[in-house]
């Protein structure tokens, strides 16, 4: 039996794609790092009303709660919704054992034909903090480090304590790797 999401019934509105992409667009173009802290912050502001959207989309289908779902069927279950509120596929993974990744080859946010020096998907970066934070009980940082804007294959979050991620963070900032930044932060370098 298909369901689909009632956008009124879950504080929700729809938006195109080129819109998003556009008012994006815009906004970093006009006010570059500022845009990127906005775009976080209303991300991040919308988090709630879609978790909870989540969590009455898996009830309709008998799935129970979303921290009550086996690790597998989340994964599955997520990309479907997500996919079916036309932000695109998740592929859920971990890099080591403290950083949890989120990747996308198909994320509505980025813009391929942008050309991004930087990862640009800042509004998916706060409602993934917001989203994903209140699935693991505690507050979580996300950091892009792959975008498809920047001409990548696929869209990477990575998602942790703000403590791994500030270690992330300023290890990426003296030319690290993710994943040596990653491997650091669990031993504590």
């Amino acid at each position: 039996m298909a369901h689909s999401i009632d956008l009124s019934a879950n504080a929700m509105v729809g938006l195109t794609r080129q819109a998003l992409v556009a008012l994006c667009s815009s906004l970093l173009r006009e006010n570059g790092s500022q845009a990127a802290m906005h775009l976080q912050n209303a991300g991040y502001a919308g988090g709630a009303s879609l978790f909870d959207a989540f969590s009455r989309w898996l009830m309709a289908r008998g799935y129970g709660a979303p921290e009550a779902q086996p690790a597998a069927a989340f994964a599955q279950r997520a990309t479907e919704f997500f996919r079916e509120l036309g932000w695109g596929s998740l592929d859920l993974g971990a890099v080591g054992d403290a950083v949890a990744t989120v990747d996308s080859t198909d994320w509505a946010e980025a813009d391929p034909s942008s050309a991004l020096e930087f990862p640009g998907c800042y509004f998916t970066t706060g409602f993934f903090a917001d989203f994903f934070g209140r699935l693991a009980g505690s507050p979580l940082a996300v950091m892009e480090v792959e975008c498809r804007s920047m001409g990548a294959e696929r869209c990477r979050f990575l998602l942790a304590s703000s403590e791994v991620m500030q270690h992330v963070y300023d290890a990426m900032g003296n030319g690290i790797s993710y994943d040596a930044a990653v491997a650091g932060a669990e031993r504590g370098a």
